[in-house]
């Protein structure tokens, strides 16, 4: 009589839960949520409130969001954000007890979940809270709260704020950047080194035109102050005979007009829609950036289209652009100063080069963004988290 081995018994799949900061609207984060829910289609979801609409909720699945106190305060559907100094509190209530594997999406809180020993906790951080760190200042100054009693309860709840954002940083056993840039905050807030995912892109939904470029630069955002703008309207009202595009609204639109001064080299396009957006990154000369990003997503966009990019070389372009050494080929070109004048020069540069930069190259470029990239290098981190734990586990003495 045979008698057949004992099969080994399967592991589990491990039980896991994802924190998010809040839910709201449908931006940068909750991209990168999307794609964690895809990889992990059992996992429990968690959040300081949930006030996202019924028709943006498909990408969760259907899930119920476990969420905090804060949900059910005076005024919070508005005002949620105004409950900032009691969020430390709500997030660590969370009770997480029953999971192998947290994963928080970070640029606030989320990371000051409470978790166990033998519990993984991997943190995707978008960057820590840059209005209590280094953004402190125009924070408080965009707020009007520099002076007075308000500027005075805004100081203290910051420095509260940074003194536990750095203390719930020792809660988290793997930090994960969404840019060398982030990684570098982080080293500088939290004393911690991180591994670097870049955020997920939709790189199908852009794609190259097979037609003759027009001779317009173009520029594409929210008109507020950080963007810069400005300077970019500047440097091409000095340029008349370069052709610029510029499709955005915002509190910043008057201003920028005037600096045009009526240039006719200057188009103003307004609030455009997905569609007229694609339309100009397939059909622009160069996508011109000047902000300091946490990471820049419309800069992959437009390198998904085919199109250079003129951007500021600091933040998270530096990770995005190809620049002239690069043995791949370049994909754009930097500016080192936010000046009209630096501006001014990297065009130049960008015409003088212009020909090495292939739609080609900038769409090879684009796929390192992927959906299908950020999910890979997740699976890894976590992975590679897991097995740490595991091994920690083995080796401590009971």
């Amino acid at each position: 009589m045979n008698i057949l081995p004992a099969a080994r018994p399967q592991p589990m799949a491990p039980r896991v839960a994802i924190v998010h900061e809040w839910l709201e609207h449908y931006a940068g984060s909750e991209r990168v949520l999307e794609q964690l829910v895809l990889m992990y289609p059992h996992a429990a979801l968690f959040a300081i409130v949930d006030f996202m609409p019924p028709d943006r909720r498909a990408f969760l699945g259907g899930r119920s969001v476990g969420t905090t106190f804060i949900q059910k305060l005076p005024f919070s559907r508005r005002y949620f954000r105004y409950y900032l100094g009691l969020m430390p509190i709500a997030v660590e209530q969370l009770d997480l007890a029953g999971f192998d594997l947290v994963i928080s999406s970070n640029h606030a809180v989320a990371k000051g979940v409470i978790t166990g020993p033998d519990q993984v906790h991997v943190c995707y951080v978008h960057s820590p809270m840059r209005y209590a760190w280094d953004m402190q200042a125009a924070y408080l100054r965009h707020g009007g709260m520099e002076r007075g009693i308000k500027g005075i309860y805004a100081r203290w709840l910051l420095h509260r704020l940074r003194n536990w954002d750095v203390r719930s940083a020792a809660g988290v056993d793997v930090f994960v950047a969404n840019s060398s840039y982030i990684a570098r905050r982080i080293r500088k807030v939290y004393r911690r080194e991180a591994v670097i995912v870049y955020p997920p892109v939709d790189i199908d939904r852009f794609h190259e035109k097979m037609l003759p470029r027009r001779e317009a630069y173009i520029v594409i955002s929210r008109m507020v102050p950080y963007k810069r703008i400005d300077l970019v309207v500047e440097a091409f009202r000095r340029m008349p005979h370069r052709v610029l595009h510029v499709a955005g609204d915002g509190p910043e639109r008057d201003r920028i007009e005037a600096v045009a001064a009526g240039a006719p080299n200057i188009i103003f396009r307004g609030r455009v829609s997905d569609a007229q957006v694609l339309e100009m990154m397939q059909e622009a000369r160069a996508f011109v950036f000047a902000a300091e990003e946490d990471f820049g997503i419309a800069m992959v966009e437009a390198q998904a289209c085919g199109t250079p990019l003129i951007v500021f070389g600091r933040g998270g372009a530096c990770d995005i652009v190809r620049d002239a050494d690069d043995p791949e080929g370049p994909t754009g070109v930097f500016f080192e100063e936010q000046e009209p004048d630096a501006i001014i020069d990297a065009v130049e540069r960008f015409e003088a080069m212009r020909d090495r930069m292939t739609a080609r190259a900038c769409r090879a470029n684009a796929r390192r963004f992927s959906h299908e990239a950020f999910r890979q290098s997740m699976s890894d981190v976590v992975g590679q988290a897991m097995r740490d734990t595991c091994a920690r586990r083995m080796h401590t003495p009971r």
